[in-house]
């Protein structure tokens, strides 16, 4: 019998354990990055200039504490209490910069107010079922604010809520799977579509020099 997925946050405290004070120091921060090449593809233009901003998975948070530093007010929000802590070790001097240990679908149905921008990068939206959290993230951005978020390239033919098992990550003898939802730019252009988003723009980012894996790279914009 197949294995039952396990959650995001058990995947990922297992096999991006914390490493506790001290021992691995905070990255250098100077740009904002969707792709997984530094350097490579736009930075947090695709943002516009939000005042208000909402980070859905940021692990390490490295693109939430460049916002903050540029004057926006973020909040991270994230199932894992390892990535939490550490994000709120590491930036904990940043002013307007907050982490919050939830799951984002249960943050934006207790959320007070709108945010000018919600944004993943390889985050929650990857292994989050998309028919909960799109119509969220919708409610829960200010008129014409802008979703973003990237992901790995799909693979052709593996489309939907696809198994991702992580027991070859670290050679480990307990292998632990969660499925993350991979589409076509199309399909998720008519996904962003019939929950009401507008000026969608939804394309692969080819690897630089041509080699290795594209980034999938989608922008919308809430509606009025």
């Amino acid at each position: 019998m197949p294995r039952e997925p396990h959650t995001p946050a058990e995947y990922w405290d297992t096999y991006m354990p914390y490493r506790g004070e001290g021992e691995q120091p905070a990255p250098v921060v100077d740009r904002f990055e969707w792709t997984q090449y530094p350097g490579h593809g736009p930075g947090a233009e695709v943002l516009g200039q939000p005042r208000r901003a909402l980070d859905l998975g940021p692990a390490e948070g490295k693109e939430a504490a460049f916002l903050a530093r540029q004057g926006v007010e973020v909040t991270g929000v994230d199932l894992s209490p390892a990535q939490v802590e550490r994000a709120r070790r590491w930036w904990k001097d940043v002013p307007g910069l907050s982490f919050v240990h939830a799951d984002v679908c249960d943050h934006l149905v207790s959320s007070a107010a709108p945010y000018d921008a919600i944004y993943s990068v390889w985050g929650a939206m990857w292994f989050t079922d998309p028919e909960a959290l799109l119509p969220l993230i919708a409610k829960n951005l200010t008129p014409h604010g802008v979703f973003a978020f990237s992901q790995a390239e799909p693979v052709p033919g593996a489309y939907g809520p696809q198994p991702m098992r992580g027991r070859w990550l670290e050679g480990r003898e307990r292998e632990l799977t969660v499925l993350r939802w991979q589409y076509t730019p199309d399909a998720w252009a008519d996904l962003l579509k019939r929950h009401g988003f507008t000026d969608i723009d939804a394309r692969i980012l080819p690897p630089p020099n041509a080699e290795g894996l594209g980034t999938l790279l989608v922008r919308a914009q809430g509606s009025e």
